[in-house]
């Protein structure tokens, strides 16, 4: 019986060393993030440019507010973001100081020379690698990231690279860097799907805290996006449509 138990856990200490020895050891955090600007870079440069629309909603229970905007978006073909408002409804204040000041500030960085300050890379970032994750049907690499710099354009948190395109594919956290100090503190979450060859974004939640003025949800929905040279006139229905909703 003790032979028996002795061959037994032998040959489970060999299945288990054979099966060890044939999984593939994760790569680093930092050749993950390599590959995925490598990857970036080579869709950039196939693509001429995209567009989309967006629609943003702003909710501040405390007050009892709500705006929304829907916005046309395009990207040239090095990736500088246009916006053009197409509707507006609801908290005016909101609409011009916040919504309007969040397009301008991302149009402003999305310009090549700002970019570099923001890019996820390892002049702005360290990251660490910590495991893998299922998104619905694709495995995908999850890296913590943590900022160089105390800045209010770089975040502090985690992001999910997928393991065959190497896309970011979701990622969230919180600001390096309070925008201000009425703010106590700002949580985000990103998440992208693939439509063809390209991946672009699908939503976007925010949770501000503020010292005045309590909880404010931020909700954007991304529709419609696609590259420029197979973009189409955008339905009016369509953006009639996505204003409407409540």
């Amino acid at each position: 019986m003790q032979r028996k138990l002795i061959t037994m856990v032998t040959l489970f200490v060999g299945m288990a060393t054979s099966v060890a020895a044939q999984e593939k050891p994760l790569p680093s955090a930092n050749e993950v993030v390599s590959q995925m600007l490598t990857r970036d870079l080579e869709r950039q440069q196939s693509l001429e440019g995209y567009e989309g629309m967006r629609k943003y909603t702003l909710v501040n229970e405390y007050m009892n507010k709500r705006a929304e905007m829907v916005v046309r978006v395009s990207g040239d073909a090095v990736g500088r973001k246009h916006f053009e408002v197409v509707s507006e409804r609801g908290w005016k204040a909101a609409q011009k100081h916040v919504l309007q000041k969040m397009l301008e500030s991302e149009e402003e960085t999305s310009h090549p020379a700002e970019r570099t300050k923001t890019r996820l890379c390892g002049d702005n970032y360290d990251f660490e690698m910590v495991g893998v994750d299922s998104r619905g049907e694709r495995a995908a690499y999850v890296i913590d990231v943590n900022p160089k710099r105390h800045e209010k354009y770089l975040f502090r948190g985690r992001i999910w690279i997928d393991a065959e395109d190497y896309a970011l594919t979701r990622a969230e956290g919180d600001p390096a860097k309070n925008p201000s100090f009425w703010t106590k503190s700002v949580h985000f979450s990103h998440a992208y799907t693939k439509r063809g060859a390209f991946w672009f974004p699908a939503t976007t939640e925010s949770v501000t805290e503020a010292r005045l003025f309590g909880t404010t949800n931020l909700t954007i929905e991304y529709f419609d996006y696609k590259p420029s040279s197979a973009s189409a006139p955008i339905d009016s229905a369509e953006i009639s449509k996505w204003g409407s909703q409540r």
